[in-house]
C-alpha cells in the first residue's frame, strides 16, 4: 500500500496535468477545481509517505533501477512543496484568468517532476525528473508568450539552467567510469579520480538550478512569468531543488576535499553579492528574485559546511516566506497594475490583510527575532563559524543585507501614500483595484508558516530534526550568536526606516541594479563567441564544403554523361555486333536443316571425305 501511495504521489499530478494541458479550452472550466483537488490529494499522500517511508524500484537502464524512496530529508521537502502548491494554486484561482487549463496543467506536471526529484535515489531517475522540471519551467516562465520578451525570457532561463544541467550527465558518465554505480548514495564511493569529476558535475548542476553565481541572472529573466509561478518555482520548488541536491550529496562534497569548500564559498558569496543586487532593485519582483538567490546561498553554504539540518530548516522556512512575498507582489500587480516599489507606497494600508502579511514576510526575510529565518540562518552560520571565521563574517554580512532589502519593502508599503500615489498605477497592466478572498486566504496561512517555521531550527524540534537527518555533529548557534544576529537585524532595519523616510537614499549602483551585468557577460563570453564561431563555420560550409560538393556533383555528372555515351556507342555497339553475328551464324546453320534424307546422307559423305582427307594430309 505504501508503494502504491508513492507511485500515486508522482503519477497522479502528472496525469491530471497532462489531461488539463491537452484538453484545451474545453478543460478551462474544470481546471481550477481539478487542480486544487489534485494538489490536496498530493499533500495528503506526501504526509502519508512521510510517515510510512516507502521505497519502490523498477528495472530501468544500465542495470540501474528507476528507484524512489522517502527518508527524512525528502519527507520534509515533499510536504513543504505539496503544501505550498495547494496555497499557490488556490491563489491562482483568482489571479490567473488566461488559459487556466494550460496553466494548471503545467503547474501539476511541474509538481510531479519536483516530487520525483525529491524522491529519486538513482541518477537516471533524477535525470528524468530534472529534464521534465526544466522543460515545464520554461513553459511556465514564458506562459504569457504573446507579450513581448516573455518567450525570450523563458528561453534565457531555460538555456542557462540547461547549461548547468549538463553537469549531471558528466556526473553520470563519471560514476559509471569510476565504478560507483548510479545510486546517489554510492557516488562518494567512486574511485578517487572520477570522484572529483562526479562532484564537479553535481556542483555545477545544483548551482545552476539554485541561481548561484555565476548563473544568477536567469532568475531575473524568470520574473516574466505569472506571480504564482514565481511563488512556487522560486520558493519551494525549482530553485530550491538545487540546494536540495547539494544537501542530498553532502558526503560526496566532503570526500573530495575541495567541493564542500567551493560550495560553501559560492553560497556565502552569492548571499552577499546578490544581497547588494536586491538592495539596488526598484521592482518588487526583481528584489524578491535577487533575494531568492541570496537566501538559497545560505542553503548552499549549509551543504558546504555539512549543516544538513540547518540548511533543510532554512530551505523550508524560506519556501513559506518567499511564496508569501511573491504572492503579495502578484496581488498588488493585479490590483494596482504595478510592482514598482515607488508606486506601491502605502499599498499595505489600502488592503491591511495583504499589508500585514507582506510586513510579516519581509520582517521574516530580514531575520527579525523570533521569526523563522532568524533562527535558521544562525544555525547555518554556527556551522560556518566552526569551518572558517571569514566564512562566518561573510554570511553575517549577507544576513545584514537581508534586513536592508527586506526593510525597503516594509517601509515603502506601510508609508503614508503621497497625494499623487495613483499616478504610478496601471503602468504594467490594468489593475482591478480588488484583492479577493481567494488571494487573501493563502497569504494568511503562509504568513503564519513564515512566522513559526523557525521551530525547525530550535530545541526541541530542531534537535529531533538533526537526529533524524543524522546531523548530530555540526554545532548549533550559541546564545551570543542569536542575540548578535537579532540585534544586527533590528539595527539595520531601523537605519533603513530612517533613511527611506528621510532625504537620504541608499545607493543604487547601475551595476547592481542590472544584476552585475552577468547576462551581458554571458553574452560577451559565451553567446557572442559561439555565434561568431557559428558564422565562421557557416561561411566555411558555404565557401568550402558546399563548393566542394557542388564541384564533385558537376564532375560526377560529366563523367556520367561520358560513360553514358561510351555505353551507348561503345559497349552497346559491340553487344549489338555480336548479336548480329550470332544471328547470321544461326541463319547459316539452319540452311542445311532441310528435312530431306538424301541431303543429310550427302552432307555426311562430304564430312567423311573431308575427315579422311585431313587424316591423309596430317599423316
Amino acid at each position: 500500500m505504501s508503494d502504491l501511495m508513492l507511485w500515486t504521489l508522482v503519477v497522479l499530478p502528472a496525469l491530471v496535468g497532462a489531461t488539463l494541458g491537452l484538453g484545451g479550452r474545453r478543460a478551462d472550466r474544470v481546471a481550477g477545481p481539478a487542480s486544487i483537488s489534485t494538489a490536496a490529494v498530493v499533500l495528503a499522500l506526501a504526509v502519508a509517505v512521510a510517515v510510512r517511508r516507502p521505497e519502490v524500484a523498477v528495472p530501468f537502464v544500465l542495470g540501474t533501477p528507476f528507484a524512489l524512496a522517502v527518508d527524512t530529508l525528502s519527507a520534509v521537502v515533499l510536504v513543504t512543496v505539496a503544501a505550498v502548491t495547494v496555497l499557490v494554486l488556490a491563489f491562482a484561482l483568482g489571479d490567473v484568468r488566461a488559459s487556466p487549463a494550460r496553466f494548471h496543467g503545467l503547474m501539476l506536471v511541474f509538481v510531479a517532476a519536483v516530487a520525483l526529484t525529491a524522491t529519486a535515489t538513482t541518477l537516471p531517475t533524477l535525470l528524468v525528473a530534472w529534464e521534465i522540471m526544466g522543460a515545464t519551467s520554461y513553459a511556465l516562465v514564458g506562459f504569457a508568450w504573446r507579450r513581448p520578451g516573455n518567450a525570450e525570457a523563458g528561453a534565457v532561463a531555460f538555456l542557462t539552467t540547461r547549461t548547468g544541467d549538463l553537469g549531471l550527465y558528466v556526473a553520470a558518465g563519471a560514476a559509471l567510469a569510476g565504478g560507483a554505480g548510479l545510486g546517489l548514495a554510492q557516488l562518494s564511493e567512486a574511485s578517487t579520480g572520477w570522484r572529483h569529476v562526479i562532484a564537479a558535475g553535481v556542483l555545477v548542476a545544483a548551482l545552476g538550478k539554485a541561481a548561484q553565481l555565476p548563473f544568477s541572472f536567469w532568475l531575473s529573466r524568470a520574473m516574466a512569468g505569472p506571480s504564482p509561478v514565481s511563488a512556487l518555482l522560486h520558493s519551494a520548488a525549482m530553485v530550491a531543488m538545487g540546494g536540495y541536491l547539494l544537501l542530498r550529496t553532502t558526503d560526496l562534497l566532503a570526500v573530495t576535499g575541495w567541493a564542500a569548500t567551493t560550495a560553501a564559498w559560492v553560497g556565502a558569496t552569492t548571499a552577499l553579492v546578490l544581497g547588494v543586487v536586491a538592495v539596488a532593485q526598484r521592482d518588487l519582483k526583481q528584489l524578491l528574485a535577487a533575494s531568492t538567490s541570496a537566501q538559497l546561498g545560505f542553503v548552499v553554504l549549509a551543504a558546504g559546511v555539512g549543516a544538513v539540518a540547518g540548511g533543510t530548516a532554512h530551505l523550508v522556512a524560506h519556501a513559506a516566506t518567499k511564496a508569501l512575498l511573491f504572492l503579495v507582489a502578484g496581488a498588488w500587480l493585479s490590483a494596482l497594475g504595478t510592482k514598482q516599489l515607488a508606486s506601491l507606497r502605502g499599498a499595505g494600508r489600502r488592503w491591511p490583510t495583504v499589508g500585514i502579511a507582506a510586513g510579516l514576510g519581509a520582517l521574516t526575510l530580514a531575520g527579525i527575532a523570533p521569526l523563522s529565518l532568524w533562527a535558521t540562518k544562525d544555525q547555518v552560520l554556527a556551522a560556518a563559524l566552526k569551518e572558517s571565521p571569514a566564512l562566518y563574517v561573510t554570511g553575517l554580512a549577507a544576513a545584514a543585507l537581508s534586513a536592508v532589502y527586506a526593510g525597503k519593502i516594509v517601509v515603502v508599503v506601510w508609508r503614508r501614500p503621497s497625494p499623487d500615489a495613483e499616478a504610478g498605477y496601471d503602468e504594467e497592466q490594468v489593475g482591478s483595484r480588488h484583492v479577493g478572498l481567494a488571494e487573501r486566504g493563502p497569504l494568511v496561512l503562509l504568513a503564519g508558516a513564515a512566522a513559526v517555521l523557525g521551530l525547525l531550527a530550535m530545541p526541541p524540534i530542531g534537535d529531533r530534526l538533526r537526529a533524524a537527518l543524522g546531523d548530530t555533529t555540526t554545532p548549533t548557534a550559541a546564545a551570543w550568536e542569536l542575540v548578535l544576529s537579532a540585534g544586527l537585524a533590528l539595527t539595520v532595519l531601523a537605519a533603513v526606516a530612517w533613511t527611506v523616510s528621510g532625504r537620504w537614499r541608499a545607493p543604487q549602483p547601475r551595476w547592481a541594479a542590472q544584476w552585475l551585468g552577468l547576462e551581458q557577460a554571458a553574452h560577451a563570453l559565451v553567446v557572442a563567441p559561439t555565434m561568431a564561431l557559428a558564422r565562421v563555420l557557416a561561411r566555411f560550409d558555404d565557401r568550402v564544403l558546399d563548393r566542394a560538393i557542388d564541384s564533385s556533383a558537376t564532375a560526377t555528372s560529366a563523367l556520367a554523361r561520358r560513360l553514358g555515351h561510351l555505353d551507348i556507342h561503345g559497349v552497346d555497339g559491340v553487344v549489338e555486333g555480336v548479336a548480329r553475328a550470332t544471328r547470321r551464324a544461326g541463319q547459316l546453320a539452319r540452311r542445311p536443316q532441310t528435312g530431306q534424307l538424301h541431303e543429310y546422307y550427302a552432307q555426311a559423305t562430304a564430312i567423311l571425305a573431308v575427315g579422311v582427307l585431313l587424316l591423309i594430309v596430317v599423316r
